[in-house]
């Protein structure tokens, strides 16, 4: 077979024409070697995957995972402590939450019953309540939430997870991100997934599970055989380059994702079918649910249990939102008014699929294995604004972690009695990325890439692991 192609970049345009262009942008541009498929690790896994349920906009704390009966007792009184400058400034008085406080599981967990599904799980949670962040603004505070760092530059958890514990996959990203129909990225844009300086190929891959092609021109662009034969010759040719380049390892990488690129045609499709799931089991998530909004995120959960099950180490999710309040685009758990509306609306879609998710991932033998990660970029503030919402909260807030060797029916650290600031076992982004390293077998403060003359790491110079909960 001849292959008549007039430069390498077409040839390259072309067979890459099945493949998202976040998994695998270091096909045409690749710099950097890829260290993914080398696993690191410094000690026993207890986790080999995170799922990542992110609630964009900031999940108010106080009205769920960290209820606090003085709100009710002192409703419509001002703040009895100096409040902080927040987002907006504009800041009215104590604003009881509109759910009820209870206790839950055989551990007694305290929450209220905005996640009433969720809360039948409360023995499988560890609920830490001492979270802080360092930005009250949404789009530093994703970036914050996830690579350690406000800005654009940085490496994503995700990323450095595909990076330091290696693919068990090579036929799918190591890194995905899960969207649908109404659940877009959230504010600061694709870079909070992206690779930063580690190998362009770890950086998060998103699939839109609503649409017939969860990555586009997913189809191949020619005959498999010719695909085939195509990949082998430039390979060959990429390949003795690489003997004769100080460049070679970003030419291995290039070749490699080639290979990935390839392989993905027929696993997407796969993976995305969900006709072999049992009616029971699309019916545990909710997947058909009239509830539109409910029924894609419930199709996100699925298909975070579907790849993990296929060795994928970091699944992201997305939620929908309802544009309610302030929730809109990607920030859809952002209720600066209507609250009662809007975080009930936001708790309706993701209540019921992340209770299945667990479930699922239990009865599967997978929840050990698998470490689950809930948590917005900031919290909510205990006092109103404009009446019947709340501001943002980066003093205090809550996370919770399930599975992956992770001590469910207990708390970590605590707020004042308002909910307002951290004041017991305060907790940081460090802390949690510290800690879900260290369940995936990864020391921390080992796992770094020299850059600009530096040793860089997810933690940056902070992070201790919360051993409490991890045994």
């Amino acid at each position: 077979m001849s292959i008549d192609l007039k430069t390498r970049r077409e040839f390259l345009k072309l067979t890459s024409s099945g493949v998202s262009a976040a998994a695998l942008s270091s096909l045409i541009n690749g710099n950097q070697a890829w260290g993914a498929s080398k696993p690191k690790l410094h000690h026993a896994q207890k986790a080999k995957s995170v799922i990542f349920l992110y609630m964009s906009g900031g999940v108010s704390h106080v009205d769920s995972f960290d209820p606090k009966a003085a709100l009710k007792k002192r409703h419509g009184q001002p703040m009895p402590v100096a409040v902080e400058r927040t987002q907006f400034d504009a800041n009215g008085n104590i604003f009881a939450s509109p759910w009820e406080i209870g206790r839950y599981g055989k551990s007694g967990l305290e929450m209220t019953n905005m996640f009433p599904k969720i809360a039948e799980r409360a023995d499988d949670l560890a609920i830490v309540r001492s979270m802080t962040a360092k930005f009250s603004e949404h789009a530093q505070g994703n970036f914050f939430m996830h690579t350690g760092f406000p800005f654009l530059g940085y490496p994503s958890a995700g990323a450095w997870v595909n990076y330091g514990c290696g693919s068990m996959n090579p036929n799918l990203p190591g890194y995905v991100v899960l969207q649908s129909k109404r659940a877009t990225t959230p504010h600061g844009g694709g870079s909070i997934f992206g690779n930063g300086f580690l190998p362009a190929v770890t950086q998060g891959s998103i699939f839109n599970i609503s649409g017939n092609q969860a990555v586009p021109n997913i189809a191949p662009g020619m005959l498999k055989v010719e695909q085939r034969r195509a990949l082998d010759f430039i390979g060959g040719l990429d390949r003795k380059f690489a003997e004769r380049t100080a460049a070679k390892d970003a030419v291995m990488a290039s070749v490699e994702n080639a290979e990935t690129a390839y392989l993905m045609q027929e696993a997407v499709p796969e993976l995305t079918d969900i006709s072999e799931e049992s009616e029971a089991t699309k019916e545990l998530y909710g997947v058909n649910s009239s509830n539109e909004h409910q029924a894609e995120y419930a199709r996100q959960c699925l298909m975070a249990r579907r790849l993990v099950e296929r060795g994928v180490r970091f699944v992201e999710l997305s939620c929908c939102s309802h544009g309610i309040g302030g929730g809109n685009g990607g920030n859809p758990w952002d209720q600066h008014g209507g609250l009662a509306e809007g975080h009930g609306k936001m708790a309706e879609q993701v209540d019921g699929p992340i209770a299945a998710l667990l479930t699922d991932l239990k009865e599967r033998g997978l929840l050990e294995e698998t470490l689950v990660v809930f948590t917005g970029e900031f919290g909510r503030t205990p006092f109103s604004q404009g009446g019947n919402g709340r501001d943002h909260n980066p003093y205090g807030f809550s996370l919770w972690l399930s599975g992956g060797g992770v001590k469910g029916g207990q708390t970590h650290g605590a707020t004042d009695e308002l909910g307002y600031k951290a004041i017991d076992q305060v907790a940081t982004v460090y802390d949690l990325w510290a800690t879900v390293l260290h369940q995936l077998g990864i020391d921390h403060e080992k796992l770094t890439y020299r850059w600009g003359g530096r040793d860089l790491r997810l933690t940056d110079v902070h992070g201790e692991v919360w051993s409490d909960l991890v045994g």
